[in-house]
C-alpha cells in the first residue's frame, strides 16, 4: 500500500460526513436530513452550497488517491474506486438545479453509488479485509444499502437516511481496508 492511501481513505468519510453535517447546520429549519438528499445541500440556490460542493469534490479526489495507493486490492476493484471518485467529482460539477432534476447529476450519482458499492466484490486480495469472504460480505452490504436508497428514491420513505447510510458506508469501507493493510505491515526499523 502506498502511504497516501491511508490518509486519503481517512479523508473521504471526514470530508463527506463532515461536509454534509456542516452544510446541514447552515440550512433553514425546513431542511430535513432524514428525508432530504445530500445533493440538495449543493443544489443551485441552496444557502452555503459551496460547503457541500467542496466536500463532494474533495471526497472524489480522496477516492482517486485511495485507488492509486491501495495496491493490495485487485486492479478491477481499484478501477471501480477511481470511477466512483471521478463520478463523485461529477456530482459536484453538475449540481441539482433550484427546481427539478439534472440528467448529468443523476448519471454521475448513479455511477458513483454503483462503483463504490461493487468495488469490494472485484477488489478481493490476500490481505485481511480484502479476503474473498470479507469482500463479498462488504460488497453485499454496500449493495443492500444502495438498493435501500434506490427503493426510497422511487417509493418514498426516509430518502436522506438511506442515502447517508449508503454514502457513509461507501466512504468508510476503503479506510477500514487501508487500516487493516497498514496494521498487517511489518514494523520498520
Amino acid at each position: 500500500m502506498r502511504a497516501p492511501a491511508l490518509f486519503s481513505s481517512a479523508a473521504a468519510p471526514v470530508l463527506l460526513i463532515g461536509g454534509w453535517l456542516l452544510a446541514e447546520s447552515r440550512q433553514p429549519p425546513a431542511f430535513d436530513p432524514l428525508h432530504d438528499a445530500i445533493s440538495d445541500l449543493a443544489a443551485i440556490g441552496t444557502p452555503d452550497r459551496a460547503i457541500m460542493t467542496v466536500a463532494l469534490a474533495g471526497t472524489g479526489l480522496a477516492h482517486l488517491i485511495t485507488a492509486y495507493g491501495l495496491t493490495e486490492a485487485a486492479r478491477a476493484g481499484r478501477l471501480l474506486i477511481a470511477l466512483g471518485g471521478v463520478a463523485t467529482i461529477g456530482v459536484a460539477v453538475f449540481p441539482l438545479p433550484a427546481q427539478g432534476g439534472s440528467a448529468a447529476h443523476t448519471a454521475a450519482a448513479t455511477v458513483a453509488f454503483l462503483a463504490l458499492a461493487v468495488w469490494p466484490l472485484l477488489g478481493a486480495g490476500a490481505r485481511p479485509a480484502l479476503r474473498p469472504p470479507i469482500s463479498i460480505a462488504a460488497g453485499a452490504i454496500l449493495l443492500a444499502l444502495v438498493t435501500w436508497f434506490g427503493v426510497t428514491l422511487q417509493a418514498g420513505g426516509p430518502l436522506g437516511l438511506a442515502e447517508r447510510a449508503a454514502a457513509a458506508a461507501q466512504a468508510i469501507w476503503p479506510f477500514v481496508v487501508a487500516v487493516s493493510i497498514h496494521a498487517g505491515l511489518p514494523a520498520r526499523r
